[in-house]
């Protein structure tokens, strides 16, 4: 293994770059970070209901016949509903036993 290329790697850049890397884990960890994380989960659950309401009148008025298609954007709605539902326990779940824990 040839690594001649690796020239400018000195302890200061990888100091840097472990900063910045810990900066964004920070971020990520941050309670506005998992907000936001959630709250786009439940825009494309309710994107992927929208769809699958969509494509089922779609159906009922006979522009559609392909019933998979149909089949698959109900699926997907559901799958991402109950996924949506399970963070949601666990959060709360989380939430009640920090409000638990005695300082």
């Amino acid at each position: 293994m040839d690594i001649s290329a690796l020239n400018n790697v000195v302890p200061s850049y990888l100091t840097d770059v472990a900063n910045s890397a810990s900066q964004v884990d920070r971020q990520d960890k941050e309670f506005s970070g998992i907000l936001q994380s959630m709250m786009n989960m439940v825009n494309e659950a309710n994107d992927a209901h929208n769809q699958a309401e969509s494509a089922q009148m779609q159906f009922e008025l006979g522009y559609a016949t392909n019933t998979h298609e149909l089949n698959a954007a109900q699926e997907k709605a559901d799958i991402a509903l109950n996924y949506t539902i399970t963070v949601r326990d666990r959060m709360l779940e989380a939430y009640k036993e920090i409000m638990n824990m005695q300082v």
